[in-house]
């Protein structure tokens, strides 16, 4: 099988389903940005030498993979389509890699300046596009109520990423620059 159809020349694709929408579709957008973060994400595991991180991270690239068919799926067939489960062990999976985590952070007390480290740095960016992928979520769930969960996971990975920068900054000797605003 070829990569490439053509049939998105006119720009338009497929939805899983079948029903063919115009390439900047709010549900395009939507999925376009949790492959997005999936590729960030993908960045940070490439960058761990922590084994069992790389394990939890390979986990969440599968967990997006799932969000993103729900996210590729016509909202009219998602019934009969057999998509992946997905469970609320996820979330906590997440709230529990952050508690561990925080166990050996310092409080925050002030905002902190994106860096230090190239893999903090990436850390960041992961973060602030999987805060886009949320807001996509969130205008095409308007749309489309069974996106809850897609919601609520992304909403919690882009906490989780923010702690991970914080325990990478540590891991890698890096510091933390506070924002301090001009006065």
């Amino acid at each position: 099988m070829k990569v490439y159809t053509k049939t998105g020349d006119k720009g338009k694709t497929s939805l899983f389903g079948g029903k063919r929408v115009y390439k900047n579709d709010l549900q395009i957008e939507s999925y376009g940005n949790v492959d997005e973060l999936n590729s960030w994400i993908g960045v940070l595991r490439d960058s761990s030498t922590d084994t069992e991180e790389k394990e939890f991270i390979v986990k969440i690239q599968e967990n997006l993979f799932t969000i993103g068919s729900y996210l590729a799926t016509d909202p009219l067939k998602k019934e009969k389509m057999k998509l992946p489960a997905v469970s609320e062990q996820w979330i906590t999976d997440l709230e529990n890699a952050m508690d561990q985590m925080d166990e050996n952070l310092e409080p925050m007390q002030f905002f902190v300046l994106p860096g230090g480290h190239i893999s903090v740095s990436n850390c960041h960016v992961a973060r602030t596009v999987c805060r886009r992928a949320e807001r996509s979520i969130v205008a095409l769930q308007s749309e489309d109520e069974d996106l809850d969960f897609a919601k609520r996971y992304v909403n919690r990975l882009s906490d989780y990423l923010f702690v991970l920068s914080r325990k990478l900054t540590v891991d890698f000797g890096a510091k933390e620059i506070p924002w301090k605003p001009q006065k």
